[in-house]
């Protein structure tokens, strides 16, 4: 890319969560496609540095970002690998030193983040506003426990943290195999209402309803969120699953300073 493009004003299209119990002193943010550098077939926000997109527009992107939303630092940028693991930071220049699928933090102005394109992306925070945590929950992290995980590393107790589902694909569209619903059913029956029979032995998953169903099996019942489709929504969102050459979204949480 060159000096000029890096220069050119785009501005980036953001979609703040309509989270009615969101703790004034905690921001929330999700990229959308709209309004970066990127060209096809990352265009054009694309925030993934992993895709094959061009690391200067990337970088161009993320810049433009942060101005956007007055971020206080670069936020916390995990190796995402569809695992369990949280990242704590507890410090502000405290970065992930292993790959990680959640972060948690209770410093001011630390971004945290996590990139998708499908996945489900998690915010929590506790109701005072004073730890918050991210995670990205495929259906392998979110089976294997990735929101238990990121719950447990809270100090608040599960009843006062308050939980928004940001963009993910939606449950008319999200195909399965049998193995999938089995591994959900195998650590809860009640997991059998996140599927709806589809064509021969498919199954179409509910992400959402499988989100909730954990966070609540912990104790987390104050939840939001769990009204897109990453896939069905082309012209906003990028999708794997519809695109498998495609860019990330950041689904971003911090603490205001």
């Amino acid at each position: 890319m060159t000096a000029t493009e890096a220069d050119q004003t785009v501005a980036p299209e953001i979609l703040l969560p309509d989270w009615p119990d969101q703790p004034a002193g905690v921001g929330v943010a999700v990229t959308t496609r709209r309004g970066g550098h990127s060209t096809a077939p990352w265009a054009s926000l694309n925030m993934g540095q992993h895709v094959g997109d061009d690391p200067e527009r990337v970088t161009a992107n993320r810049d433009q970002v942060r101005r956007m939303l007055e971020l206080p630092r670069d936020p916390v940028w995990l190796q995402q690998v569809h695992g369990t693991e949280v990242a704590c930071i507890r410090q502000p220049e405290q970065r992930p030193a292993a790959a990680a699928d959640a972060a948690y933090t209770d410093c001011i102005g630390v971004p945290l983040c996590v990139l998708t394109a499908d996945c489900l992306p998690v915010v929590l925070t506790n109701a005072d506003g004073t730890e918050i945590g991210v995670a990205h929950a495929g259906w392998r992290g979110l089976c294997d426990g990735v929101l238990e995980n990121l719950v447990q590393t809270f100090t608040a107790a599960p009843e006062q943290l308050l939980a928004w589902l940001g963009p993910a694909i939606g449950p008319q569209r999200f195909e399965v195999g049998p193995e999938v619903r089995a591994a959900f059913m195998a650590q809860d029956a009640d997991a059998a209402q996140a599927f709806r029979a589809g064509t021969g032995d498919r199954w179409l998953a509910d992400i959402y309803h499988l989100a909730r169903q954990r966070l609540q099996r912990v104790g987390v019942n104050r939840i939001a969120g769990g009204d897109f489709c990453t896939l069905s929504d082309t012209d906003r969102f990028f999708s794997y699953r519809r695109d498998p050459s495609t860019g990330r979204m950041a689904t971003l949480i911090w603490r205001h300073p």
